[in-house]
């Protein structure tokens, strides 16, 4: 009896110093939080815890903490081993799929969600997150995940954009304005909701409205947007000169584009000013032209010219230059002359115009030094 008495209270004991060693000062692990230092907060508990326990609540504490420090190693293989435990704990599951989502690993996070989605079918924010996860408004997935996220929640202004850009996307022009007016009458300064108005308002051809609430959009500050957006529908209600006024504050913002050059031609047009509407009408085709398309004239004639198809070659430099007046094409029209087709004189035009066309003299100084030595000799050989 005094051998089972003794070994009971060791056994107390033991219990009861095991239990001080793994007491948690409340205190220290309250100031560590308090101060944002997470990740020696998840260092002291896994020194009191220990890496192996499988107390739910502890790996739980240890995951918060490392995820919060920025180490997502650490702080998964706690929500990991907690989830073993406890597979279906909303928390630990929104927390893996949030540290995947931050290492890149989306499809692992998908699947989190996924799990989420089976435990919880009403639960918004997962929604939400499912359908940030697909980056292209053409995925179907996106679509389906913000058409029930925004049946939860309409009022969310996020997914309301989100959602209205994915419908006008697919011409549902009428659906993505409901969407977003359901969005606004909850939150009429939502100046977000509003500027994603506009356009669709124009589709619709709710000229007025764009007008009304884009002129109150445009007193709280200057938006290239919300400009092109009212400019639209002043032209599409026939007011030319507030039009013009508006998409020429877009080329003074260097924000205009050739849509935007377009409908300023129009303007002129039908305000009977010929001079501008011609002036419109140049920087409109200058607009709609890549910068880079004589290069790359220059490099299907290149492509040509090695394989042997010298009329092709000379066809594509010159096309190239009726884009713009390039160094490199008029240098390639040289060499082609002077080496492959054997015209001295078209050979020697060609360099000349390659020199007046200002090629870069550190960039271009071999090219430059060529061309002028060619012109010599050919100079000399004519004497």
């Amino acid at each position: 009896m005094k051998s089972l008495f003794l070994t009971a209270v060791f056994s107390v004991f033991n219990i009861i110093v095991f239990a001080q060693t793994l007491a948690i000062d409340k205190d220290k692990l309250f100031d560590l939080y308090q101060t944002q230092r997470y990740a020696e907060a998840g260092e002291y508990l896994k020194e009191n815890y220990g890496e192996n326990t499988e107390d739910l609540k502890a790996l739980t504490q240890m995951g918060y903490c490392f995820l919060m420090a920025g180490n997502n190693v650490e702080a998964e293989k706690y929500y990991l081993k907690a989830n073993s435990l406890q597979a279906d704990n909303l928390p630990i599951l929104f927390n893996l799929a949030s540290i995947n989502t931050r290492r890149g690993n989306t499809d692992k996070a998908k699947q989190y969600y996924g799990e989420i989605v089976k435990l919880d079918s009403n639960n918004f924010i997962v929604y939400k997150l499912l359908a940030n996860m697909y980056f292209s408004n053409k995925d179907s997935l996106k679509r389906v995940y913000l058409l029930k996220a925004n049946k939860l929640v309409p009022t969310d202004g996020d997914v309301a954009v989100d959602l209205a850009e994915v419908h006008a996307l697919y011409q549902d022009n009428g659906k993505a304005y409901d969407v977003l007016n359901v969005a606004i009458k909850a939150d009429s300064e939502n100046l977000v909701l509003q500027r994603a108005k506009l356009p669709i308002a124009n589709y619709l051809k709710k000229y007025d409205e764009v007008i009304v609430s884009g002129e109150a959009l445009l007193k709280i500050g200057p938006d290239a947007a919300v400009i092109k957006d009212v400019a639209k529908a002043y032209y599409f209600t026939k007011k030319y000169d507030r039009a013009v006024a508006l998409f020429t504050q877009l080329e003074k913002m260097q924000m205009q584009n050739e849509n935007t050059l377009y409908y300023t031609t129009l303007c002129y047009r039908y305000l009977k000013n010929h001079k501008m509407a011609a002036v419109y009408a140049k920087k409109t085709i200058e607009e709609g032209i890549s910068p880079n398309i004589p290069n790359y004239y220059a490099l299907l004639g290149l492509a040509y010219e090695e394989n042997q198809q010298f009329s092709l070659a000379n066809a594509a430099y010159k096309k190239g230059l009726f884009f713009d007046t390039n160094p490199t094409l008029y240098y390639r029209l040289a060499i082609l002359y002077d080496t492959k087709l054997k015209q001295s004189k078209s050979a020697r035009n060609y360099y000349q115009l390659y020199l007046k066309s200002k090629p870069n003299p550190k960039i271009d100084e071999q090219e430059i030094k060529f061309a002028q030595a060619r012109i010599e000799q050919m100079d000399l050989l004519t004497k």
